[in-house]
């Protein structure tokens, strides 16, 4: 299945319940039918991840995740070898007698063996057609894996000296994801299409939040979204996402909230903002002056 318009991505993301702007819509088409991959950045929180999810939601693809981290090598990206059962089995062909070493070391060294990790996964062929590849929060690895990472996305194929070059059978949808903790080097840039993710506006915040938790009333729901809209304007070390937007929400619901109050936006700052200096700042005066704002621009 492929997409055959802007509007077609629009709405087949919107039935996995992620609602896109028309321009993250274009460079997700775009990607498809160019068959590039596809480079998202933006503060954490936006949605990257969960474009990715989308995708591979509406294509009926397989989603296939590589977290990275710092440290992370070009072996625990692609592949391991699973050396207790290699282990297991030279016991047991010892144990038999008359094991051969040199076919044995031969046979160790086989697909039996192999412990495929996420880029190894994505070459191979997968029900449905060519997976969705996620290599997310790319920025918190350095810069040996980013070089790996470029001659593996350029050729899109991975050599394993046991076993020679394995090449992707069909080429996967890559979606990168970066929040841009430090920056990634151009020429990962140069081979994807690229676009900054960045906070909703009032309308497709209250969109997502509405399909997402359909079971807010409308009116608790414009007061999240306006209230968070307005705390995004603070200097405080972390904005809230979206992502925070909707935990928010299903906090307010299990606690029955029918209403915003200073009262209940101090008990429940923990899911909104993740550090102690920034839930300092709104004290319940603070929080009232932003709720009595919040309430001000949805009475505009």
């Amino acid at each position: 299945m492929q997409f055959d318009s802007i509007e077609a991505v629009q709405g087949a993301l919107g039935a996995q319940g992620y609602v896109c702007d028309r321009a993250l819509a274009t460079v997700v088409f775009l990607a498809l039918r160019l068959g590039r991959p596809l480079f998202l950045e933006g503060e954490a929180g936006t949605g990257k991840t969960e474009i990715a999810k989308a995708i591979g939601a509406a294509l009926g693809r397989r989603l296939i995740r590589l977290q990275c981290y710092e440290g992370l090598d070009a072996a625990s990206a692609v592949y391991e070898w699973n050396f207790a059962a290699q282990m297991i089995a030279i016991r047991a062909a010892e144990a038999g007698g008359g094991a051969d070493r040199e076919a044995l070391t031969t046979e160790m060294f086989t697909e039996r063996f192999l412990v495929e990790r996420p880029l190894l996964q994505a070459m191979r062929p997968q029900p449905g057609g060519a997976p969705v590849l996620l290599i997310d929060e790319i920025d918190r690895t350095d810069e040996p894996f980013e070089a790996f990472l470029l001659e593996a996305l350029s050729d899109f194929q991975v050599t394993i000296p046991e076993l020679g070059t394995i090449r992707a059978a069909q080429v996967p949808i890559v979606v990168l994801t970066s929040n841009r903790t430090r920056e990634v080097h151009d020429a990962i840039k140069r081979r994807c299409l690229y676009h900054w993710v960045d906070y909703p506006d009032f309308d497709r915040e209250m969109a997502v939040l509405q399909a997402r938790v359909p079971e807010a009333s409308e009116a608790l729901s414009r007061e999240v979204v306006a209230f968070v809209q307005r705390l995004r304007r603070e200097d405080l070390f972390k904005r809230p996402g979206i992502a925070e937007t909707i935990d928010w929400a299903k906090c307010l619901l299990a606690l029955d909230v029918v209403a915003l109050s200073p009262g209940v936006i101090a008990d429940t700052l923990g899911a909104i903002l993740k550090y102690q200096d920034d839930i300092q700042k709104l004290q319940q005066s603070e929080a009232k002056r932003l709720l009595d704002a919040a309430r001000a621009d949805l009475a505009d």
